[in-house]
């Protein structure tokens, strides 16, 4: 069995009208244990820029929405900077269930192990190798270096709980 013709996908891919004009992809979500870890990591290692962040107490848990928005447009009221995080395109939610930083017996699935499951995510930046050479000078954990494999031009890297992130540039992705 091969995959799918590009007339076939095509094909199989429906219009929804207008029911749908108004959707878009607002985030994907990642656990993470310490957010001491992770949130130094997606902003000063991957530059990305904390939208809100949100604690539920009583259910003990925070949400981190993260993004490459500029920071001077990030509303000041705390109300308005929720519904403006909330309204951004391809946010990265980072769960913190409180606690699990501390439990050494904790860890998450990231899919890229048995059972395979979730992937990646992927961030676009101007130049992968220069980006790749920043990143060793941060200690970042490599899954695949740019020339590695048969897929050049291309890296993937993971952040302190593992989870896979793919860096590309779109004029270069290998086809």
């Amino acid at each position: 069995m091969s995959g799918l013709s590009d007339a076939e996908a095509d094909a199989l891919c429906k219009s929804s009208g207008d029911a749908t004009k108004d959707f878009l992809f607002q985030q994907t979500m990642y656990r993470i244990k310490d957010p001491r870890k992770s949130l130094p990591f997606y902003t000063e290692v991957l530059g990305m820029t904390l939208l809100v962040k949100l604690d539920f107490p009583e259910a003990k848990f925070s949400l981190y929405f993260m993004g490459y928005e500029n920071p001077a447009d990030i509303p000041e009221d705390k109300a308005a900077r929720k519904s403006w995080a909330m309204s951004r395109k391809a946010t990265l939610e980072l769960t913190h269930n409180w606690g699990t930083e501390d439990d050494a017996s904790q860890s998450y699935h990231t899919g890229n192990s048995d059972p395979r499951g979730y992937g990646h995510i992927g961030v676009m930046v101007p130049n992968v190798e220069a980006a790749c050479e920043r990143f060793e000078k941060f200690g970042v954990d490599f899954v695949k270096k740019p020339n590695d494999g048969r897929m050049k031009g291309l890296a993937f890297i993971k952040d302190p709980d593992g989870y896979w992130i793919e860096i590309f540039n779109a004029g270069t992705v290998p086809c």
